[in-house]
């Protein structure tokens, strides 16, 4: 471990669980760096809002408030990897440099034991720098896509198009240090948390 406390990355496809396992983790002293709320803060960012207009502004990607349409913002960038690569280009940096300064918050606090980073695009990004170990959280597709049909009224099509976009479910297997199978009862994935934590001698 290079870090003075552990930092621990999350990976997994698209509605494995990733949330369940971090929210175990945290069970065991760990705190959650989450990317998603950072990436909606860096939208909030006046320079980042004003660059997304600049780019964007004619596509009617504006809420009456002012804020960033993120929805209207997605369907656009979404489908096309050169506007995505955009994007990523002008909210990247914000994220990576907010997700190291939690992360240095959660070290410097005597309660906490170790760092989660929980960040959908932690491999793509190159996030995973940042971390000692890396935990694949596993599931079923046919799991996966019931739990985002619930949860976001997604169809099989829908899942396969965001998984486009993302590094194959496989390949993020590969990187990992060790995999947790999020695909039975929380029970057996609560003691599967538990076994890693001790066996990584993390508490």
């Amino acid at each position: 471990m290079t870090n003075p406390k552990p930092v621990i990355g999350l990976i997994g496809g698209i509605g494995a669980g990733k949330s369940t396992v971090a929210t175990a983790l945290v069970a065991h002293g760990g705190r959650v760096v989450a990317g998603d709320p950072l990436g909606h803060e860096a939208l909030e960012q006046p320079d980042i809002r004003a660059r997304v207009l600049e780019v964007w502004g004619g596509r009617d990607i504006q809420l009456a408030s002012g804020a960033i349409d993120r929805k209207k913002l997605g369907r656009i960038v979404f489908p096309s990897p050169v506007e995505r690569s955009r994007l990523e280009h002008i909210v990247h940096p914000y994220i990576e440099r907010r997700i190291r300064e939690e992360i240095v918050s959660a070290q410097a606090d005597p309660a906490i034991k170790y760092v989660v980073v929980d960040a959908a695009i932690m491999l793509e990004a190159g996030w995973n720098g940042i971390c000692d170990k890396l935990i694949f959280v596993d599931a079923p597709q046919s799991v996966r896509l019931d739990r985002v049909r619930n949860s976001r009224g997604w169809t099989e099509q829908d899942l396969a198009n965001r998984e486009m976009v993302q590094m194959p479910v496989e390949m993020k297997k590969k990187q990992a240090d060790a995999i947790v199978d999020n695909g039975g009862t929380a029970e057996a994935t609560l003691a599967q948390v538990q076994a890693l934590v001790q066996s990584w001698k993390l508490v």
